[in-house]
């Protein structure tokens, strides 16, 4: 019984990161094409500040995929009697994350006073990956909410 649950899980991990790969791929996708149209549409300094925060974004969204796959992987090694560094990987995990975003916010300050951004332009770069979940949500047809109410 104990391998059957561990073979399910294997699976259940490597679809996860399919699926993450599928967001990260349609999130770079989505980001181009905006990048292009807002160029053409309207002017490069637009284009600029949405291609600045979609590779902020998808960078940052790349480097989380990382961490949450090595976090998995590390808890599925793990003992079960060893709760001590479950605690520790999780907690390693948050430390990272709350780091990651430190350093997004300086190097977001930093490109901002160097470069002229749109403000528009930089929430619409940044909302790539949230479109790429929701696409790609849709796509696969995954229902998270009960059938039967």
């Amino acid at each position: 019984m104990n391998e059957q649950g561990g073979a399910s899980g294997v699976r259940a991990t490597a679809n996860d990161a399919s699926m993450a790969r599928q967001v990260l791929l349609c999130s770079v996708l989505l980001l181009g094409i905006l990048v292009a149209v807002c160029w053409y549409l309207q002017d490069w300094s637009f284009a600029r500040s949405i291609l600045i925060g979609g590779l902020l974004v998808n960078g940052s969204f790349w480097l989380l995929k990382k961490d949450a796959q090595r976090l998995m992987q590390r808890i599925s090694e793990a003992d079960e009697h060893v709760a001590a560094g479950i605690n520790f990987e999780k907690t390693r995990f948050i430390l990272r994350s709350f780091a990651r975003l430190v350093v997004l916010g300086l190097l977001l300050f930093v490109l901002a006073s160097q470069v002229p951004i749109n403000v528009i332009g930089l929430t619409l770069g940044f909302a790539t990956v949230m479109f790429s979940v929701v696409i790609i949500g849709l796509h696969t047809g995954k229902c998270w909410m009960p059938s039967k109410v």
